[in-house]
This record gives structure tokens, sequence and C-alpha cells, in this order.
């Protein structure tokens, strides 16, 4: 079975979310939606709840950025039109989301259930400090990145795609949810030295990965704790419907994560000004091309 690739598009403007960041609120938006994500669990709200909840502000936010609810009802909108405009931000990008799935999405959206929140772990905060190692290979130098991304953005980013995934793979979106947010509790601890640091510990990597994650499930609660060890039991293998999703996800995020910085590299002028149109239409802009022009610019 071929993997979506109408998904494709999608994916990779939901991977910005990692470098969007606005006045006033710490941390990229998908840096936020982690938190948001771990404080909707630790206060009680069903995992599958808070899948679609998270995954529809974020596919909301690929084009809307932080014009989020709380952003329009502080300008004065009401709970109608903030819902217009959030499935609009919806609309605009999942034409390729199974049908169903985009219905649920689209009802969180306009009414999400009320949700109080709980404590944040210590290990969420810990990740957001945690930044990912790069492009490793073993006997190899690494290759840096700047900037590197951080721990929480590629769990939440990975939970996202699990979530969008799952209709195609018949996975049971909660459980990828979970297993997703919660990948790399071992990291909360553990410095990431990749693929070529894991290799270099030998016989010692499973035990202190073990030992790590533990260090992260023993702050959460039961029975939160208890669904999260569930999911977890995904992880090792693609055996399953939830396992082949959540490895589908990953992959995706770990790729996608460097072709932006490869988009980024080889972005030509023409692109900017032709096909994005940085200078756009209006009342002004023969004025600018000529400016421009005169300038020689570019």
């Amino acid at each position: 079975m071929a993997a979506p690739f109408a998904l494709r598009d999608l994916f990779v403007e939901l991977n910005d979310l990692k470098r969007v960041h606005s006045a006033g609120r710490i941390g990229s938006i998908a840096e936020r939606l982690f938190a948001q994500g771990w404080s909707a669990l630790t206060g009680g709200a069903d995992p599958e709840t808070v899948a679609f909840d998270i995954t529809a502000k974020a596919l909301a936010a690929s084009r809307l950025c932080d014009l989020d609810a709380a952003f329009l009802a502080s300008t004065g909108l009401g709970e109608a039109e903030i819902g217009d405009v959030l499935t609009a931000g919806l609309d605009a990008v999942a034409s390729a989301v199974d049908p169903e799935l985009k219905a649920r999405l689209a009802e969180a959206l306009r009414h999400g259930e009320a949700v109080l929140p709980g404590h944040l772990p210590a290990f969420v905060a810990a990740l957001n400090h945690q930044p990912r190692a790069g492009v490793t290979c073993p006997g190899k130098a690494r290759i840096l990145l700047e900037p590197p991304e951080n721990h929480s953005e590629h769990c939440l980013m990975v939970a996202v795609y699990g979530v969008v995934l799952s209709p195609f793979y018949r996975a049971d979106p909660a459980l990828v949810f979970l297993a997703a947010m919660s990948h790399h509790f071992h990291n909360a601890a553990m410095p990431d030295a990749g693929f070529t640091g894991e290799m270099l510990l030998g016989g010692h990597l499973g035990p202190i990965m073990a030992r790590t994650t533990q260090w992260a499930l023993d702050e959460l609660d039961a029975p939160l704790r208890d669904s999260v060890e569930r999911a977890r039991a995904v992880l090792p293998d693609d055996a399953t419907a939830e396992g082949r999703t959540f490895h589908a996800a990953d992959c995706i995020d770990r790729v996608l994560q460097i072709a932006q910085h490869l988009r980024a590299a080889s972005l030509t002028m023409e692109t900017v000004l032709d096909e994005m149109e940085l200078v756009h239409a209006g009342p002004v802009k023969g004025f600018h091309d000529r400016v421009l022009r005169d300038m020689r610019i570019p």
C-alpha cells in the first residue's frame, strides 16, 4: 500500500509551525500546542478529544498562525465568528484530509469541549529546551542546521501527522497521538547525541533509555500514566496499524525538518517576487516596481 502522497503539501506546510513565533507568546506554535496537549491530558480530558483539538488547532494555524481563538476573542469576535475564521483556516489546507476526520476537526474548532488545564509535567519544559541532534551517522561528523528544532516540537508534529494519517492506516488516532506525544520521554533527561551517540553507548543504551523514560512516566498520575504506557507499546515496530501510523509520521517529520532548510537555502528571487508576489497588487505597486527597477533591486 503506497503512502498517501496527497497529504504531502499539507505536511510540508504544517512543519513550519515549529518556526512560527509571535510577540508576547513564548516558544513556537508547535511548542505551545505540545504544552496545551499535555495540560489538557493531565487535567483529565479524554485523549481522543485532546488529539482532535490539538490537530484541529495545528491545521488552522498552518495558515492563520497565531490568529487563534484567544486572539480573535480579545478583538471582540463572538463564538460563531471565531468558528468561521478558524474553520476557514482548516478548509484552506485540508482538502486531502479524510472527510470524516475533517468534519471531526471542524467540530473541535467550533464546539470544542471545555477542558480544565492540568499541571504541566516537568518533562514538557525539559523537552522544550532539549535540541535535537541534527544529522548524524556513526563514523562521520554530524551536520548541524541552525536553528535546531527541539524535542517538544518534533513530538507535537509527529502527533499531528499521526492523527491525520490514522484514517489511511485504519489506526486509533488517540493511541497514535499519545504514543507520538511521549516517544521522546527519555530525552527530557538524556541529551540527544543522535544515532552516532546511541551506537557508541552500546549495551548501555537500552537501560539508560528505559531509566530516563521511567523518570518522565513517573510524573504522570494514573490512569493517564497507564494510557501512555499502553500507547507506547506500539513504538518498537510496524506490526500494528498504530505502529505503522506512528513510524510513517515520525519518518516524514524527520525528513521534512531537513527539507525546509534545503528549501530555504535554494530559494530564488524569482519565486519571491513572481510566484509569491512579495511586492503585491495595490494602489502603489506601480511605484514600488519603478523604485526597484531604478535601484536595480534585485
